[in-house]
């Protein structure tokens, strides 16, 4: 997390002050315009003598945090936010208005309550010797010993379908510390930028991520990671250096995005502004603010739904048996 402020000088403590110090605070610092204007056609310049006849208008602070709320969410970022006595305001359509592909009461036909925990971490033993392991957040950080100790009680197993359905994000290294054990090998999984300007293409030259192997056991056999509209932030870069491996399938919904590194800053009456500043993207070179397509697309059916089958872990139990059908297929040549 990077921090900032707002020079003190720069705008007085006034409604009209406030407003146009954030206008610009993100006109100046946000990463994502050249993305968010051809996604959805966002005009920055056209946002501000929207809002700004409102903000001089407003009769009181609760008004004008509201309408400077509104204003950020015209970014459609949810790692963007006002904060203040008034509340916090988000974006959260990046994922409201789409398929849910989660359910955790059909989740527990499959995890049971015979389940081992680690650090938050759910697992078990499927049908057909398949591990199951649901990764619902990475606000708990993991330790290679932990991670080491579920791979081996999962030794016996032959594939691992890795949920990380609705998992909204938390500490970055949480999620590169779990990636780390699915490789034996120093991967190239994307980039990051920095600002260097107050343009909004004003952008250093990207410098190469690298997910390093764990120190502990790592799993090299096939694995399934299972992705919704949920996945956020974090979870999203997790997905990101997952996919570059070569025993791991993408499966489920597009992600939510999420991957630019949040920024904090202060207006000059104290409320606290969060946004992306750095650019994060994949080892293509393009950005996944957006989300991540899967390299299996798959829904929920309501008539699973109805059943209480997930179609997901089905479908990631099939293409496991299809692997090992056709190893064996090659084997006998």
């Amino acid at each position: 997390m990077l921090t900032g402020c707002i020079e003190e000088d720069e705008f007085s403590n006034t409604p009209d002050g406030n407003f146009d110090a954030l206008w610009h605070l993100i006109d100046e610092r946000y990463c994502f315009f050249e993305q968010a204007r051809q996604e959805f056609g966002l005009d920055w310049d056209e946002v501000y003598h929207r809002y700004k006849p409102m903000a001089d208008t407003c009769s009181t602070q609760a008004q004008l945090f509201d309408i400077m709320g509104d204003m950020l969410k015209e970014l459609r970022d949810g790692h963007v936010n006002l904060s203040s006595i008034y509340g916090t305001s988000f974006y959260w359509d990046w994922k409201l208005d789409q398929p849910i592909n989660f359910s955790d009461s059909i989740q527990r036909n499959y995890l049971g309550t015979d389940f081992r925990m680690t650090n938050g971490i759910k697992y078990t033993t499927l049908s057909d010797s398949i591990g199951y392991v649901y990764v619902e957040s990475f606000a708990n950080q993991f330790n290679s010993d932990n991670l080491s100790l579920m791979i081996m009680n999962l030794k016996d197993t032959k594939a691992i379908i890795l949920d990380i359905r609705n998992n909204g994000g938390g500490m970055l290294t949480a999620a590169e510390r779990l990636a780390s054990s699915f490789t034996k090998e120093k991967i190239h999984c994307g980039y990051i930028q920095h600002k260097t300007g107050k343009g909004h293409n004003d952008f250093s030259a990207p410098e190469k991520l690298y997910l390093e192997p764990s120190k502990g056991a790592v799993w090299l056999r096939p694995v399934v990671v299972l992705t919704n509209r949920g996945v956020y932030s974090s979870a999203n870069h997790f997905v990101m250096m997952m996919r570059e491996l070569p025993n791991v399938i993408v499966l489920g919904d597009k992600t939510g995005g999420g991957s630019g590194m949040p920024l904090n800053s202060t207006l000059p009456n104290g409320w606290n502004v969060r946004f992306s500043a750095c650019p994060i993207l994949d080892a293509q070179g393009k950005h996944t603010e957006f989300g991540i397509e899967p390299d299996v697309k798959v829904h929920i059916t309501e008539s699973d739904w109805n059943s209480g089958r997930d179609t997901m872990i089905e479908r990631a139990k099939e293409l496991i048996k299809e692997f090992y059908a056709d190893q064996k297929s090659t084997d006998n040549r």
